[in-house]
């Protein structure tokens, strides 16, 4: 069946939209981890419980001669990258709303479509300019820079869309050549290694059952979240399911609430709707460019 029959769209949304909340549950086991266990700590454990999840499903579904790629580069750039992303993002969410940061990541297609007119050397047109320029008033307003809403740890934020911006480049050219489920072991097997040597100086052992329930809790997200979205794609194309990933930015308020009792303040939610509007525009824009 096509993925543009309605039914096989409706499931691909479907499965996008239980993969937001599956992002904002895995910050949310972050934010709520960092609060009392070191950064690094919590970073590595939520890459090695994915790593071997990952494992055991690639090893059941694929078998173990899907683990020998030739493009061993590129996986490693990315787990660096999506190691530094995941750093970078709990170490802000020590400090930050849950809203907070899902709001000023929600900047990355903005940030894709400036990167792709350089590098592609596209001029840009007036349209995409404005959209590109609301873009970034909005994160403006959600940094609120002078203003009494404004945190430092805002701008790892910022720097984590921008490299995920980057990340999202390098996932396309991986992507042609290697299944999701060894992608998503070689992206967990890097930082599960790259980290350990700095583990032992940082480790904090948890006591409670509780805290043992979140950290698997990171890992196991982690892994679904991603799985979920490459899944999605099968079922209908990026054009249909991009607008919904913009659904996180609801569980991220919702949990913000209901776990840490946080509500954002106003700014966050007027700059939040400049940047989902100029990031739709560009994102479906792009869309419609690649078809043609």
């Amino acid at each position: 069946m096509s993925i543009n029959h309605p039914s096989q769209r409706i499931i691909g949304i479907v499965i996008a939209s239980i993969a937001t909340l599956f992002f904002a549950i895995l910050d949310t086991s972050g934010k709520w981890l960092v609060q009392s266990f070191p950064v690094i700590e919590v970073v590595w454990v939520r890459f090695a419980v994915h790593m071997l999840l990952a494992l055991i499903c690639l090893l059941y579904a694929e078998g173990f001669k899907k683990l020998l790629i030739e493009d061993i580069r590129l996986h490693a750039l990315r787990s660096v990258m999506l190691c530094t992303m995941t750093a970078l993002n709990f170490y802000a969410l020590q400090y930050l709303q849950l809203a907070q940061t899902a709001a000023i990541l929600f900047s990355s297609p903005i940030i894709i479509a400036l990167i792709s007119s350089f590098s592609q050397h596209e001029r840009l047109t007036a349209v995409k300019w404005v959209a590109i320029i609301a873009g970034f008033l909005g994160v403006l307003i959600i940094l609120d820079p002078l203003g009494y809403h404004f945190h430092p740890a805002m701008l790892l934020v910022l720097a984590h869309a921008t490299i995920f911006a980057l990340f999202n480049f390098l996932s396309k050219r991986i992507a042609a050549k290697s299944s999701p489920l060894v992608t998503q072991f070689y992206s967990a097997l890097g930082p599960t290694i790259l980290l350990l040597p700095f583990l032992f100086n940082h480790w904090q052992a948890p006591s409670l059952p509780l805290e043992f329930g979140v950290f698997f809790c990171a890992g196991l997200f982690g892994f679904l979240s991603h799985n979920l979205i490459s899944v999605a794609y099968r079922y209908a194309n990026p054009a249909t399911i991009a607008p919904f990933f913009y659904q996180q930015m609801i569980w991220m308020v919702l949990l913000g609430w209901l776990i840490f009792d946080q509500i954002p303040t106003w700014n966050v939610y007027a700059g939040t709707l400049l940047v989902i509007g100029s990031g739709l525009y560009l994102v479906l824009h792009e869309l419609k460019q690649e078809k043609k």
